[in-house]
């Protein structure tokens, strides 16, 4: 069986909410048809994981069917399958983020491991007593502790750059910061906490200005916006499938060439190595170096199913749609008086963070479930730093995709005024 990404017709010139026809589009996700606790779905936690189209359930099911087998070490016919399928998706990658170079994208298990990886290899070689590491308030833990452990390893500093109310990054801070000491900058794209869009080419090009290199983290981004890697000119960039309506368990980790090709291998294994004795082994090329043992196919080929799914609606469309989705939210849920938004930068993406008056954000999270059928987020998003700078234990987080509708916004503000009649 051979699966394609549906085509979509451009929309009739009109509204943001007119940029994609969501009602083609919900068809295409099964998992949207259900109800919740006898209230149809009405799903808001895609900063968390995204849902998947049919077409990427179908080509995660056909290569199980089809075509399982390891790849790249066999020469029997399902082996070449699986492994043309596997590097085909590998293509699709490079080109979805704008790579020059096949041999850029390195196959992961998702943003964290990217991140990781990047610590201890190219961290361990370059980063030393004394040198610093910045990073930005808004980071996700992922971005976070990995740093935390480089620096205390080596013997380095960690420093931070302040944001201000609206949640936006204070790029006088981050130049002050920056030195000679500084080999290596990690911030986020989008920040999956309040979804504030971060002026990274600006960041990068002043990084680079000082001599270090910068790491993005991309899991929120690329769902939201094109991205292109040279036009940015980051030295790394990670995102992970599942936030990109793929499968869980597989993400990338973009490099500049010659930055992976003087990186020493992350974990070891078959595959990384071109040959082994036991008095020396000598480690594979790019990509293949980064990817020790079986690596998980079948994700990765759904990865380049969604991807084609993502490409065929159109990012920009997605984009437009999404911006509209933002706004009428914001100020949907500002008519209550009882809520108070955490994150209102001028560039968002479409998150919106907000605590409501005299209700814990998990009680809020358990009726809009219960009562509403309502999926969103409660807790503190795996940015505890970031609640602590807006003296919060906690937010609800009402994440959005092209697949959301205005109608549903609306049974959000609702159910959202309801909560505030209750415990009011």
């Amino acid at each position: 069986m051979t699966t394609t990404a549906p085509q979509y017709s451009e929309p009739p010139v009109g509204t943001d909410a007119e940029a994609i026809d969501v009602h083609a589009i919900r068809a295409d996700f099964p998992i949207l048809r259900q109800t919740v606790n006898g209230k149809p779905l009405i799903y808001m936690d895609n900063t968390a994981t995204t849902q998947k189209p049919q077409a990427v359930i179908d080509a995660l099911s056909d290569f199980y069917a089809t075509r399982n087998a390891n790849v790249h070490r066999g020469v029997h016919h399902l082996s070449v399958q699986a492994t043309q399928a596997y590097e085909q998706a590998r293509l699709k990658v490079r080109d979805f983020l704008g790579a020059s170079r096949v041999e850029e994208i390195v196959y992961v298990r998702g943003t964290t491991e990217a991140i990781n990886l990047v610590a201890q290899t190219y961290g361990r070689a370059n980063i030393h007593a004394g040198d610093e590491v910045v990073i930005s308030t808004m980071e996700h833990h992922s971005n976070i502790v990995p740093w935390q452990i480089l620096c205390q390893q080596q013997g380095a500093t960690l420093r931070v750059v302040p944001i201000n109310d609206a949640g936006e990054f204070l790029f006088d801070e981050y130049e002050k910061l920056l030195g000679p000491r500084t080999k290596l900058v990690a911030v986020t794209h989008v920040s999956n906490a309040m979804g504030t869009v971060n002026p990274v080419e600006r960041i990068i090009q002043r990084a680079h200005a000082c001599g270090a290199r910068v790491l993005i983290d991309g899991a929120q981004a690329v769902p939201h916006m094109k991205v292109d890697v040279r036009a940015l000119d980051c030295d790394f960039y990670a995102f992970s499938g599942h936030k990109v309506f793929g499968p869980t368990g597989v993400g990338v980790l973009y490099g500049k060439f010659d930055v992976l090709d003087a990186m020493p291998p992350y974990q070891s294994g078959g595959d990384m190595i071109q040959t082994v004795s036991f008095e020396k082994t000598t480690y594979n090329d790019l990509p293949a170096r980064f990817e020790a043992g079986t690596p998980n196919i079948a994700a990765s080929i759904g990865l380049g199913a969604a991807i084609d799914y993502v490409t065929a609606i159109g990012l920009d469309r997605i984009a437009r749609y999404e911006r509209g989705l933002l706004h009428y939210t914001t100020e949907a849920l500002s008519r209550i008086p009882e809520v108070r938004m955490i994150g209102t930068a001028a560039d968002k993406a479409s998150v919106v963070s907000f605590v409501v008056d005299g209700v814990h954000p998990h009680d809020v999270g358990t009726i809009l479930d219960s009562e509403f059928g309502i999926a969103v987020r409660a807790g503190h998003h795996c940015a505890m730093p970031l609640m602590k700078r807006f003296n919060v234990p906690a937010t609800v987080r009402a994440s959005m995709a092209f697949y959301n509708t205005r109608e549903e916004i609306d049974a959000l503000a609702g159910a959202v005024k309801r909560v505030v009649e209750v415990f009011g």
